[in-house]
């Protein structure tokens, strides 16, 4: 049996769950207001999903071939849905079936306490977890794209869980229409593809340019603005710049929604969208950069806010910004490399770390949420001394920041020091790609820091309020230690038999421009190469400089009180002010203008219509008042009528020239 040809049952398992939970009378429903049904579900996705990355990495694929079936006929085009299943997909697959597995089993921990809405929770997550899942396996744009819009839904719906509170409202129509800006550059990118090549398959299109009989062409322009409008797409979704500001409000919902957005699903679903659409990305050098420069860009200005957050779960949304930066830094790069020197480093750096991000990220986010379960609040100001109670979360989460920190031999360490080193000899082909791992070497520092200075602030000292601390249940810490096995260990995927570089080469080979020289080499040289230790002193140094100011005793904090350092510590404890732009120029330009519109409308269009309405309600008045049922004077307005007409004949047309 060819177990691929069967991937399209993936989403179809937790599909099933979601209708049972949502649909089967409370009174049969069961265990945890649907908990069983939702393991069921995930579980079945997590083994189907299991033999189908089985399958890839013994160097099967199905693409070109794959089953399809017909949706639409549009005059001569056919509109179809199939499934795609390659290394990037594999890898993806694999990323939201253990971290989604991890997090339904978590909820029923974190969850328990909530009641009647659990069955919501648990049917709104299995929904989730089956459109990322179709997003991943789509083998066109417009299949992607309403799996995308799903996603997109169901985001909407976990963020505003708590919909009671205003604050999650809010932040969940704030999600939903920030996203709708980058969804819509999106759509505008594959319109724009369809136009000039009249399919929107992966197959035809990533064939474009490439010189074979039978190829669709595309201008450079054309390529170069659509590319660039897709990658809007994952602007919005990954939360990049200048469309970040979403993300850390959408810490309003549940934290295991945030560890699932965060690791495995929406976010994510940008730099899926990214690398997916490399075949045409390479081709385009322009994209390539501005790529690069958004990611760049993103990575420090996310890593300074987290420097100053006290909310232990936007630290970690900061931390997500900053993570998704490198790895749009790294496909930028990677991109540059490839269509210059057929070089794929950094395409397999940035999907690296793309799965490893996962693994701690998910991992970190857990750890959050068995915070909060223990004492009840997010302000990391109010906690401390927790390690003595909760050693199995303190453990985990000191594993995860220091993955993400990149210290050896964690998961974090192999793939960022792999995107770095991919953007500095980037650099040898354009300058700006120096600047920017000049960026991603002062993030890698703040990360260190910020991470630490959460961990510091949680769980070492003493208590800084009172609390009665606990370590969580059992069915909570198992995904802790699981995750954190991975976190670990992922990264040597990098090295164990051929290679993460040999599995994700690959799809880039049918990529890379013909008559550049290539100079791909697949070895490994992180510990030879010089810049893996100026990346690894910083976040050592990181590391030293958040002990020193929130482990030892005495370190005087008020000093950012005060001066230029008081002024930057409120600008980042604001959000560099990005977020309050925002606001300030919704209320004060776009409702400006919704009120001169209102205004247009009440008093000119609807004027107009009322205006006729009275126009023609009072003429009838007057003209049925000249309906008096007298004969005489009908006679006597007819011959009037008359004499009126042949003295206009008479006189006013001859006279006129008519």
């Amino acid at each position: 049996m060819d177990v691929l040809q069967y991937a399209w049952l993936i989403p179809v398992f937790p599909f099933i769950a979601f209708i049972l939970i949502a649909l089967i009378p409370k009174r049969t429903l069961g265990w945890e207001d649907g908990w069983g049904y939702a393991i069921a579900g995930a579980g079945g996705a997590l083994v189907l999903s299991s033999l189908v990355i089985w399958e890839v990495l013994n160097g099967h694929t199905l693409t070109e071939d794959a089953p399809r079936t017909t949706w639409l006929i549009i005059g001569d085009y056919e509109v179809t849905f199939g499934i795609w299943i390659d290394q990037l997909a594999a890898l993806m697959l694999l990323i939201v079936s253990i971290v989604g597995t991890l997090v339904v089993v978590y909820s029923g921990g974190y969850m328990h306490a909530e009641g009647e809405t659990r069955r919501r929770y648990y049917a709104e997550i299995m929904l989730f977890i089956s459109v990322m899942y179709g997003l991943v396996i789509a083998d066109n744009y417009l299949q992607m794209f309403i799996f995308w819009e799903l996603v997109g839904l169901c985001s909407y719906l976990l963020i505003g869980f708590w919909y009671q509170k205003p604050s999650a409202a809010s932040a969940a129509k704030r999600a939903f229409i920030v996203t709708r800006v980058g969804d819509i550059m999106f759509m505008a990118g594959i319109i724009l593809l369809f136009k000039y090549v009249g399919n929107l398959d992966f197959a035809v299109l990533f064939d474009i340019n490439s010189g074979t009989p039978g190829a669709p062409t595309v201008p450079s322009d054309i390529l170069i603005l659509s590319t660039a409008l897709i990658f809007g797409g994952a602007i919005g979704k990954s939360a990049q710049f200048p469309l970040h500001e979403w993300l850390p409000d959408a810490m309003e919902g549940p934290t295991t929604v945030s560890a699932l957005i965060h690791a495995a699903t929406m976010v994510k679903a940008g730099v899926y969208l990214t690398a997916r659409t490399y075949p045409l990305l390479v081709q385009t050098p322009e994209s390539l950069l501005f790529v690069a420069v958004i990611g760049g860009v993103t990575a420090l200005i996310a890593a300074s806010c987290a420097l100053a957050a006290n909310d232990i779960k936007r630290v970690l949304a900061y931390s997500t910004i900053s993570q998704l930066g490198y790895m749009i830094l790294g496909l930028g790069a990677g991109g540059y490399l490839v269509y210059h020197l057929q070089d794929p480093n950094g395409y397999t750096a940035a999907t690296f770390h793309m799965m490893n991000h996962a693994f701690f990220k998910a991992l970190l986010f857990l750890c959050a949420g068995s915070v909060i379960h223990a004492v009840g609040t997010n302000d990391m100001r109010l906690m401390g001394g927790l390690r003595k109670h909760m050693k199995i979360t303190s453990t985990t989460m000191l594993i995860g920041a220091l993955a993400i920190a990149g210290v050896p031999p964690l998961s974090g360490f192999w793939s960022k020091d792999e995107v770095l080193a991919a953007v500095y000899h980037a650099g040898d082909l354009d300058p700006i790609f120096l600047l920017l791992w000049v960026l991603g070497i002062v993030t890698a520092f703040m990360t260190a820091f910020y991470m630490f200075r959460m961990w510091f602030m949680t769980f070492a000292g003493e208590a800084r309020s009172t609390y009665h601390a606990h370590e969580s249940p059992k069915i909570m810490t198992i995904p802790l230690i699981i995750l954190a096995g991975l976190a670990i260990t992922s990264g040597f995927a990098l090295l164990a038999g051929d290679g993460f570089k040999a599995f994700m080469e690959l799809p880039i080979e049918e990529y890379v421009i013909p008559g550049h020289e290539s100079t791909f080499d697949i070895a490994v040289e992180i510990f030879t190469d010089p810049l893996t230790y100026v990346s690894l002193v910083l976040a050592v140094v990181g590391i030293l400089l958040a002990y020193r100011m929130y482990y030892v005793p005495g370190f005087d904090r008020s000093i950012f009180a005060r001066g230029a350092a008081g002024t930057m510590q409120r600008a980042l404890e604001n959000r560099l002010y990005i977020s309050k732009f925002y606001d300030d120029f919704a209320y004060k330009v776009w409702y400006g203008f919704s009120i001169v519109c209102d205004a247009f409308d009440r008093r000119v269009i609807d004027g107009a219509v009322n205006g006729f309405s009275y126009l023609g309600a009072n003429t009838g008045g007057v003209i049925r008042k000249a309906q008096s049922g007298n004969v005489q004077r009908y006679a006597s307005l007819i011959i009037v009528g008359i004499v009126i007409l042949l003295a206009l004949l008479l006189f006013v047309v001859p006279w006129g020239g008519w």
